[in-house]
């Protein structure tokens, strides 16, 4: 960021700086003086969890519950893993973040699988999320904040058409760069739970593949930065169908379109004449205080705007992909939030081109507002099919 901050201002509540990563990533919504009163996203801490990581997902307007299985399926449903035609993968995705806003905030993810046998898979990846760097005001210290998570996955066919996965992972996010004696590292461990079917059905003349899933991802505990609150991390619900269409021997397109709701309560909005200490009394109560577990139940019927407040909860991404001689392929996709949740509308296009052994992948986001710190987002990702690297080396 290479922002001068002073010492009093770097050293508020943890509560302040975690509104901020939030205020970021809802910008273009805040200055809308005509809905600010109403405004009210739900709120997580480590928000690079929510952040996709591939480029191939990013240029299909940010989904990946039910596509065609590939190695970056860790962050959007591991259950595909066993129906992936390769044996074993690797992959390096790159994504520089909110770059109409700073030049050195960017997420760096590493991923992997193999396939044992034909009706299991392993995966594991790596995620880390550079917050840039803030210099302290007398320009003594240059802080360096981040957040990481390191995981791991398991899945299984259960028959011909369908396959379940299950994920462990560790989070780690230091906000403060040691920095701050009073502001500790956070840490958390999650889980995910996922399912996959992969059938084929005919449109006309035309065998099509159709895929569905579903992946409850970071079913966990809350993190804590040394104050005396704790806060959610972005547990997730998220539902995906795909449809792979034939057109010929080297042309096909797929069309996909996912659902996905965060499984956190909404912080309570202060009422009208309400005392500060009064509300500070029930925000601890009916928020601080709700263990992980209880707030996906809370989740579902805390909004203040009643059901309608509910359905503003749900994000949704619709995109297709062209593919030709499984060499070339062109995406496009669109990616939907409501303006009570942050307005983060954007439409997204990319590329990839395989080769034997490598990869390359690239997505770009075009957002609907320009003043949208999304927008023109680029994300680049390598992979490597170590299936085919093995048989160039002959082994």
């Amino acid at each position: 960021m290479n922002k001068l901050l002073s010492l009093a201002t770097y050293k508020q509540n943890m509560k302040s700086k975690l509104l901020l990563l939030t205020s970021l990533l809802a910008l273009p919504v805040c200055a809308q003086d005509d809905i600010k009163d109403q405004f009210n996203p739900v709120m997580t801490a480590v928000v690079s969890q929510s952040i996709a990581g591939d480029a191939r997902a990013a240029a299909m307007g940010d989904l990946g519950a039910a596509t065609d299985p590939d190695v970056n399926s860790q962050a959007w449903n591991p259950a595909k893993y066993p129906f992936t035609i390769s044996r074993s993968a690797l992959a390096i995705n790159y994504t520089p973040w909110l770059r109409q806003l700073t030049n050195d905030i960017a997420l760096l993810n590493a991923v992997g699988y193999y396939r044992i046998g034909d009706y299991q898979a392993v995966s594991a990846s790596l995620r880390y999320f550079s917050l840039g760097e803030v210099i302290t005001e007398a320009g003594d210290m240059t802080i360096k904040p981040y957040e990481m998570a390191v995981d791991v996955a398991y899945s299984r066919m259960l028959s011909e058409t369908f396959s379940a996965g299950v994920a462990l992972r560790y989070i780690y996010s230091d906000l403060s760069g040691h920095y701050d004696d009073n502001v500790k590292p956070g840490s958390a461990f999650a889980a995910d739970i996922s399912a996959y079917n992969q059938s084929y059905v005919f449109l006309g003349q035309r065998e099509c593949q159709l895929g569905l899933g579903i992946n409850i991802s970071n079913i966990g505990s809350k993190i804590s930065y040394g104050d005396d609150y704790s806060y959610f991390i972005p547990t997730n619900l998220r539902l995906g169908a795909s449809l792979m269409v034939p057109i010929n021997e080297y042309n096909r397109i797929s069309f996909s379109a996912d659902v996905n709701k965060l499984l956190v309560p909404s912080m309570p909005l202060k009422h009208e004449g309400e005392e500060e200490a009064d509300y500070q009394e029930r925000l601890k109560t009916d928020y601080y205080d709700v263990s992980s577990i209880s707030g996906i139940f809370k989740s579902f019927g805390d909004s203040e705007r009643g059901f309608k407040g509910e359905l503003e909860e749900i994000q949704w991404s619709v995109g297709a992909e062209y593919c030709y001689n499984d060499k070339f392929f062109l995406r496009a996709g669109y990616h939907h939030e409501s303006e009570m949740q942050g307005n983060r509308k954007y439409y997204t296009v990319g590329a990839g081109f395989r080769m034997n052994v490598l990869n390359v992948d690239a997505g770009y986001t075009i957002a609907t507002e320009p003043s949208n710190p999304l927008d023109q987002t680029m994300r680049v990702s390598l992979s490597f099919e170590l299936d085919a690297l093995k048989d160039m080396f002959g082994y």
